[in-house]
């Protein structure tokens, strides 16, 4: 038996999480998981459907994306993977889909805006885009570099990626982590359903307004905050 047996079926299982989400299709997207003890982190394989996507086709690589186990090249996106498990140590598993509503707001380069309670009890701010990367990026080591792209604008922003666990890639498609691999799908099927709404606000009214910051601090404190009171003890 592997030693990275559980490692695979916590991989398999987010991966599974995401079409029955409705965030991926056909073999748009990828979920991994790592084990910051074994130094080691999970990833679908490359271009698999997902209905016939199995626990041991899940491959696993250190950070220096050496594969360790499994049969099949892994996801084209590992590279980022690998640069944000390196980087930002305290997350625990990443999610990377094309789901409809997130990816127009990236292709349309633009930040989600806070317009609503719903995206309040998730982050304070709005969900941020990067801008396009440039050519000198995209003509090296791609994957390597989009890593770079969600750091940099990170940096830039001043933003902490423990407060704001999603981000969207001008052109391209959104990202979210958190501390578990459950959390960052969570995080990703909230992104997409922020997208739609905020989608279909400015559709509705394109000057609608941003939410007033009494309602921004509100919702958030009482689900994150010290008193927070959403749910159960």
């Amino acid at each position: 038996m592997s030693q990275y047996q559980d490692l695979k079926q916590a991989c398999y299982d987010a991966n599974m999480q995401l079409p029955k989400l409705g965030l991926v299709l056909f073999t748009f997207g990828n979920a991994s998981v790592v084990d910051r003890d074994k130094g080691v982190f999970a990833i679908k394989p490359s271009g698999v459907p997902y209905e016939t996507l199995k626990p041991e086709d899940i491959v696993i690589l250190d950070f220096a994306n050496n594969v360790l186990e499994g049969e099949k090249r892994p996801s084209s996106d590992t590279k980022t993977h690998a640069v944000l498990y390196t980087h930002w140590e305290h997350i625990g598993g990443i999610v990377h889909t094309h789901s409809t509503y997130a990816t127009a707001w990236a292709q349309a380069q633009l930040d989600i805006p806070i317009l609503g309670t719903t995206h309040a009890d998730h982050l304070t701010v709005d969900i941020p885009c990067a801008p396009p990367m440039e050519d000198a990026m995209i003509a090296g080591d791609y994957e390597h570099q989009t890593g770079w792209q969600i750091l940099n604008e990170f940096q830039r922003r001043g933003l902490s990626p423990s407060e704001v666990e999603m981000v969207l890639l001008a052109n391209h498609a959104p990202f979210s982590w958190g501390k578990t691999v459950e959390k960052a799908v969570y995080n990703s099927a909230v992104l997409e359903e922020v997208a739609r709404m905020a989608y279909l606000s400015c559709t509705l009214r394109p000057e609608v307004p941003r939410l007033k910051d009494a309602l921004i601090r509100k919702h958030y404190e009482r689900k994150h905050g010290l008193h927070s009171y959403y749910g159960q003890q």
